[in-house]
């Protein structure tokens, strides 16, 4: 769908399937319209009744001679229409409704869907906040529009059909004074039209930066407590506040212009109708109950348009709105999905990544020419230097990127072959950074395994170190662990990230620094639950404390996006190379030699 379009004519061309409800609910308005216009007519009727009696126009349709039978016969001609008008408004106003309810709902879920298969780089360049902006507000505004804004369009338009096909027929003469604005308030609306539409563009992005710096300050709330920062935070919101009321003012300076102006240019078409229809009345050109009707139906037919302004204001505001979400949803991935499936035998084959390299931002490498091979069934770890590329090795094996230069098979096959869901199924995840879902225990538990039974769930949690503590919970399973988990501590919050990805039992294990958030004794718990989780399993193991993976199969050290140093445990100590100083920095060695040759002695009897 191209974007350069109207964004009208996208929104009718995305909404095809819902244009059987469209032309029905057209159809309703158009009707209500017509009886809602009927009244004015009886009243003419009336009024000629009254004044022509016996020769009436009623009495020449109807046969009805007596003016007493003809007002009979008015009134329930009128109730007739009054009901219908309520019949045709109630059916009118269930099925834009519904529409409306409709529409936003199936374009919030569509485009949600459609944001999750975005690349995750797309999520590092674009804010929570602009995005919470498109799915919330913005289809929020669509969804205004379509329950008042569409109807009104409408019965404005039939209105003007039906009453100008009335006065051309009945007074050609007058009728085109009753039209005499009608030039005026077409280039009008136009020109209103022009001048708002990008004022309300303004407001719509100055929201989703208000938006995103609400989104930004609330996740970090306890940070801003910490560093006293509440002044500055409120003074940063009020800034992004006051420029949205400034570009919302300049929209609403010119939208409450409208209905003034416009009112000048239709006092005109009134009186001008007015007088000349009283002149045709009093010359017995025109009869009294048809003058009573045309000066009646012009009020009818000029008055609405004073609404205008504000029915344009609602669609053009809607029409922002539509552009942005229609944006979102036409927003192409940069990562295209595989079509091969991912039979059990081939997730547990080899993983390799075979001459790769991969780029952020398109110039500096942060993996170069990287050869590294992960046997099926074994554990293999990786260490370096933080920005060393070890996280950007998980991001590739989950196919989260994409390499710029080589591929990453697994069993043989290209993963940018295989469908992203079978692939991400086959491999379990614990990152250093654990997230988990406003919710309880359990929900987040079987997250991987919404299946899983109670029993499943607390064997995981025996294997995580996690069973201990849930069930000295409030309510065990059933504690809410609030957003984020932030009702836990960090290392409860990592036992349970463990227990989640051990109930999903994948043939792939990846352990980004699973236990950097537990103390000593938990993560020597820990370790031998993985000892044994392992077993017969493809694990890669990324870690800072090199203690928890000298028990791998093999080991890599990366400098720079590079493979400096490989083997196992013993034989890179034996090397004295990066790993064997990274491993005497973290047991003390390097520093007590450094103390020693400084002349520092420590005394025997110390304790």
């Amino acid at each position: 769908m191209r974007r350069d379009r109207p964004p009208l004519r996208r929104l009718w061309r995305y909404g095809r399937r819902y244009r059987p409800r469209i032309v029905w609910a057209t159809l309703f308005s158009f009707l209500n319209k017509v009886f809602d216009l009927a009244p004015p007519f009886l009243i003419g009727v009336a009024v000629d009744v009254v004044v022509a009696g016996e020769s009436s126009a009623l009495a020449r349709l109807v046969g009805v001679e007596s003016p007493i039978g003809q007002l009979w016969v008015l009134a329930a001609v009128t109730l007739f229409m009054w009901g219908m008008e309520s019949a045709t408004e109630y059916v009118m106003m269930l099925l834009w409704r519904n529409l409306a309810q409709q529409l936003q709902h199936d374009l919030r879920t569509e485009t949600y869907r459609h944001v999750q298969g975005l690349e995750l780089a797309y999520f590092e360049n674009t804010t929570t906040g602009g995005l919470m902006s498109v799915l919330n507000d913005d289809i929020n505004q669509l969804e205004r529009f379509l329950d008042v804004g569409a109807n009104d369009i409408l019965q404005l338009a039939t209105t003007v059909l039906v009453l100008g096909v009335f006065f051309f027929a009945v007074a050609p003469s007058i009728a085109w004074l009753a039209f005499l604005p009608f030039p005026i308030i077409v280039w009008g609306s136009l020109r209103f039209q022009a001048l708002m539409a990008p004022r309300y563009a303004a407001v719509r992005e100055q929201v989703g930066v208000l938006n995103a710096q609400l989104a930004n300050n609330l996740p970090g709330i306890a940070t801003i407590k910490s560093f006293t920062a509440e002044a500055a935070e409120a003074a940063r919101v009020a800034t992004e506040s006051e420029r949205y009321q400034h570009v919302n003012r300049s929209a609403i300076a010119l939208s409450s212009a409208f209905v003034p102006l416009i009112r000048i240019a239709i006092v005109l078409g009134f009186t001008a109708a007015m007088v000349a229809g009283g002149r045709l009345a009093l010359l017995g050109v025109l009869s009294v109950g048809l003058y009573s009707t045309l000066v009646y139906m012009t009020q009818r037919l000029l008055w609405p348009l004073t609404s205008l302004g504000k029915t344009l204001d609602l669609y053009q505001r809607a029409m922002a709105s539509t552009r942005r979400v229609l944006d979102l949803l036409d927003t192409e991935s940069g990562m295209v999905d595989g079509s091969r499936p991912l039979p059990t035998e081939a997730a547990r084959g080899e993983l390799r990544l075979e001459g790769m390299s991969f780029s952020y931002d398109g110039n500096v490498l942060a993996l170069d020419d990287l050869d590294l091979v992960f046997p099926a069934g074994r554990t293999t770890a990786i260490v370096g230097a933080t920005g060393a590329g070890k996280s950007t090795v998980i991001r590739l094996l989950l196919r989260l990127y994409d390499p710029t230069v080589g591929r990453v098979t697994l069993g043989g096959v290209d993963l940018r072959e295989l469908r992203l869901e079978a692939l991400r199924r086959a491999i379990g995840l614990v990152d250093q950074d654990t997230y988990l879902f406003h919710g309880t225990v359990l929900d987040n538990l079987r997250y991987g395994d919404p299946d899983a039974s109670l029993e499943e769930v607390w064997r995981a949690a025996d294997i995580a170190e996690a069973s201990a503590f849930i069930a000295q919970l409030p309510q065990g399973l059933d504690t809410v662990v609030g957003e984020r988990g932030q009702k836990l501590s960090g290392g409860q919050r990592q036992r349970l990230s463990i227990a989640r990805a051990v109930l999903k039992d994948p043939p792939i294990l990846v352990l980004d620094e699973a236990t950097s958030a537990v103390d000593n004794e938990t993560e020597a718990a820990i370790q031998r639950s993985l000892a044994r989780l392992s077993l017969g399993r493809t694990t890669i193991v990324i870690a800072h404390r090199l203690s928890t993976i000298r028990h791998a199969d093999r080991i890599y050290v990366l400098d720079s996006g590079r493979v400096a140093e490989m083997g196992s445990h013993v034989a890179l100590l034996e090397r004295s190379g990066i790993y064997a100083n990274l491993w005497r920095v973290q047991t003390g060695e390097q520093q007590t030699a450094a103390l020693e040759s400084s002349g520092y002695r420590r005394d025997p009897a110390a304790n």
